[in-house]
């Protein structure tokens, strides 16, 4: 099963409303995966600055955990906390230093997410519940991207959960099953990419990693991994300032999309999209079998279409 749900504003209005339309979004698919659920918000870029979204069980964690920190690497580093997250906010540039430092100050940390404007928030419990611990509907940001899950290949947990950032402000998430990914994953390694866990979606979200590190564009990655990764799927990715879908070239797994002038729109089932302002005028369509789809806020994509 599982759920997904995607929103690309072209309208800078409509930012101030993402976290409240996402949410929105991703509550009407919860019967899709009722165990964990996440969302993914890309924010404005603060100049000179990255963001690590860490996440902790333990009370206290974050005690202390800025100072810290900005000791380790010889800066001023401030800290957001929101329930069992906190985002990290560290001079541009030291985020693979922070993550070395934060292993030694702070072993049992997550990283959920890196980036300029990234944020991931991810726990165990449905929608309405994850959403509300974060207060995600109060979030602003140019796009996003959200996962209900139904756990079918690995442990219910938070790492389990969608999305998965694999590389700065990179996310993927993924409804379907990889055949392939234990195979991918060592090559992947050899590589050099990292995994945190043992779920099919981590590797494909760092296949698209390690294809844009060596050159591709976001659609590039996508149309490869047509043919690199072998299973069923719908994949919805995000970057810094790009929004793409994928389904394989079977395309088994129900996915409809929206647009208008101010948002392009992406849900498991159409009712996801229902609220969405101006849905009424929008160019609805069911995305074709293999066919790329993806949307910068630099240009006006059209899809790349590709035979089955």
């Amino acid at each position: 099963m599982c759920g997904i749900v995607g929103l690309f504003l072209k309208d800078e209005a409509l930012q101030p409303q993402l976290g409240s339309l996402l949410t929105d979004m991703l509550i009407t698919m919860s019967d899709r995966g009722p165990d964990s659920a996440g969302i993914a918000v890309y924010g404005t870029d603060d100049a000179g600055q990255s963001k690590l979204t860490v996440q902790s069980d333990s009370p206290g964690a974050f005690d202390g955990l800025a100072e810290k920190l900005g000791g380790a690497l010889g800066a001023a580093v401030s800290l957001t906390r929101r329930d069992t997250h906190a985002v990290l906010s560290i001079p541009v540039g030291q985020a693979d230093a922070a993550r070395a430092a934060l292993r030694a100050l702070a072993p049992d940390l997550r990283v959920m997410s890196v980036g300029d404007t990234l944020e991931i928030y991810k726990e165990v419990g449905l929608p309405k519940d994850v959403a509300a611990r974060f207060e995600i509907s109060k979030m602003t940001g140019t796009h996003g991207i959200g996962h209900t899950r139904m756990a079918t290949e690995s442990a219910v947990t938070t790492l389990g959960a969608h999305p998965f950032n694999t590389g700065p402000d990179q996310c993927l998430v993924h409804n379907g099953s990889l055949s392939n990914h234990n195979s991918l994953r060592r090559k992947l390694i050899r590589e050099g990419m990292q995994f945190e866990t043992e779920n099919d979606t981590e590797v494909a979200a760092a296949y698209l990693t390690w294809k844009m590190q060596n050159g591709a564009t976001l659609g590039e990655a996508l149309t490869d991994s047509l043919d690199d990764l072998d299973g069923f799927f719908n994949f919805v990715v995000g970057t810094k300032d790009g929004f793409g879908v994928v389904r394989d070239p079977i395309a088994c797994k129900p996915a409809v999309m929206a647009e208008t002038d101010q948002y392009v729109a992406f849900g498991s089932e159409y009712r996801a999209l229902v609220d969405l302002p101006g849905i009424e005028q929008a160019r609805v369509w069911e995305p074709e079998p293999a066919t790329v789809y993806f949307w910068t806020h630099d240009t006006t994509s059209t899809p790349d279409r590709r035979a089955a």
